[in-house]
Parts: structure tokens; C-alpha cells; sequence
């Protein structure tokens, strides 16, 4: 892994090369090449417009830019009305069947260390998350792929073929599924990805969010079970995981149960199919230390 968070499920590498003759073909706008953003399994890359601005290319395989605007940048931009540092989009180009974005270059630079300042701003950021989506019905909600695999994460069957223990887990999240619907219901603007990967900070402060890919309607508190799932001790200050657990013991079974099952699937499946052996253990170990 390259960073101490989870390096998220994603379904294509960004070719930055090819995707930039695609806008330029389009738009004819040309970008210049940086280099790739650091971090991810798919990353960005940061590149450089004609008139010298800088910017961040990203790449959402499999949509549709009209499918974006309803929804990731729907959110996005429902945020940042209410000061959510979140980047603009500068750019949303249809390339074929993936959409293309240009975004605003924020400062900063992603968090490798967690230190409570930094959990306080991130615990802000998801009380700002909070009703964000009150106006806006048309946005989807966020489903958790419970019973039924997601689009190319999230799937159950590499847990039911790796190991007994893998499949035990699986079961769990269907019996999960028989309790709870696939989804956590709200208004509120969910990230999904929500961790420190995800997070830009300078001077110890928090100067932007990222990679807004999977954004939708929901119950916000699922991103803070995602930023549990984000973070190792070693790379936490003391006392910085504690205090996420009991944010999470403090919330109703009807919240921390499905999302944690969601979590639990994700990344145990997304390790199963990418990572070595010990960190699929890793994954496991994390999954059932809350498994009833």
C-alpha cells in the first residue's frame, strides 16, 4: 500500500496521457502532464492548463456525465454553497463510456498522521454533511451492497472461496442484510471514501476533501465508519482511534451494524482479490472485532 490509509476500490488505472487527447479532442483544451497524484489504487494526476493553472485530472470509468451532475457533483457542489472545502470542478468531459474531470488544485497534502486537531476538523467537516441534501431529491442514495455485489467492489463471492474464516464474515453481512435495508436512509451528503487519503492539510489544518467519485445521499455517519476503516494505529496519535470507537459505540445498532457490514465486505474483498496474505489478515481482524 501507498499510504497508511486504504488504498479504496476502484474499477480502472487513469491512462492520464490518453484521457487528456480525449478533452484536448473535445474541448480543445490541452493540458501538460505533472505526474500522478500520489496515493490510490487508480490516482489522478496533476497537470497544467494553457493559461498556467494548475489542476487535477481524475477519471470515472463506466458513467455518465449527465449520472455525474445528478449525483458526486451534485454533492459536491451542494457543499461547497455551505463552505465545504471541497474542489470545484472546472471541467466534466463524456469520453466514451467513462467522464473525464478537470478539478481544482487545492494545498496541501494528504494526511499521513492523525492527530486529534486534525480528527476534531474531520468530525466538523461530517456535522457540516449533516441535512446537506434537504433540497436536493434527486440525488441517489448510497447502497451498501449487502446481499448483491457492487460495481466491481464489494462482492461476496472471493470471501466465500478464500478461507472458512472469510466466509463466516460473509455470512454475517447477509444476515446483516436480512435485518437492515441496503442502504442507509437521510438526507445527508455522504462521501463514501472519507479518509485520511482522502484529506488535504497544511499547517495542521484541513484545507480540502477529495475524491468525491461515490458521493450520494444518506446517513453521514457511515463515512465516520469508513475513516475507522482508514486509519492504523501507527499512524494515528495516541488516543485518536479510542475516540473514534466510541464515537462508534455510541451509535444505534441500525447505523454502525449495516455500515460496518459494508466496510467489512469491502475491504476484506477488495484485499482478498489485490493484497498479500497478511493483509488480508489485517482486514479480517478489523472486520470481526465488532461482529456479534
Amino acid at each position: 500500500m501507498t499510504s497508511p490509509a486504504p488504498n479504496w476500490p476502484r474499477a480502472e488505472r487513469l491512462d492520464a496521457e490518453r484521457v487528456a487527447e480525449a478533452i484536448a479532442a473535445s474541448t480543445g483544451v490541452r493540458l501538460l502532464m505533472e505526474g500522478p497524484c500520489p496515493g490510490g489504487q487508480v490516482g489522478a494526476a496533476y497537470v497544467r492548463r494553457p493559461d498556467g493553472r494548475r489542476s487535477v485530472l481524475t477519471w470515472r470509468p463506466d458513467t455518465t456525465l449527465a449520472g455525474l451532475r445528478a449525483g458526486p457533483l451534485a454533492v459536491v457542489e451542494t457543499l461547497r454553497t455551505a463552505g465545504y472545502p471541497a474542489p470545484a470542478v472546472e471541467m466534466a468531459v463524456q469520453v466514451g463510456a467513462a467522464v473525464a474531470l478537470v478539478q481544482e488544485r487545492l494545498p496541501g497534502q494528504k494526511i499521513d498522521y492523525l492527530t486529534h486537531r486534525l480528527l476534531d476538523r474531520l468530525l466538523d467537516l461530517n456535522d457540516l454533511q449533516a441535512g446537506a441534501l434537504s433540497g436536493r431529491p434527486d440525488v441517489p442514495p448510497v447502497r451498501l451492497h449487502l446481499r448483491h455485489d457492487g460495481p466491481g467492489y464489494c462482492l461476496h463471492e472471493p470471501l466465500r472461496r478464500h478461507s472458512p474464516r472469510a466466509a463466516a464474515l460473509e455470512r454475517w453481512v447477509i444476515a446483516v442484510a436480512d435485518a437492515y435495508p441496503d442502504g442507509l436512509p437521510g438526507q445527508d451528503a455522504v462521501h463514501v471514501d472519507f479518509h485520511p487519503g482522502n484529506v488535504l492539510a497544511l499547517a495542521g489544518r484541513v484545507t480540502g476533501v477529495v475524491d468525491w467519485d461515490g458521493a450520494g445521499r444518506g446517513d453521514r455517519r457511515l463515512d465516520l465508519v469508513t475513516l475507522r476503516f482508514g486509519v492504523r494505529p501507527k499512524s494515528t496519535e495516541p488516543g485518536v482511534l479510542e475516540r473514534i470507537d466510541e464515537i462508534l459505540d455510541a451509535l444505534p445498532d441500525s447505523v454502525v451494524r449495516p455500515a460496518w457490514a459494508h466496510l467489512s465486505l469491502r475491504m476484506a474483498d477488495w484485499a482478498i482479490r489485490h493484497f498479500a496474505p497478511d493483509e488480508i489478515d489485517r482486514w479480517l481482524d478489523l472486520a470481526e472485532s465488532r461482529l456479534d
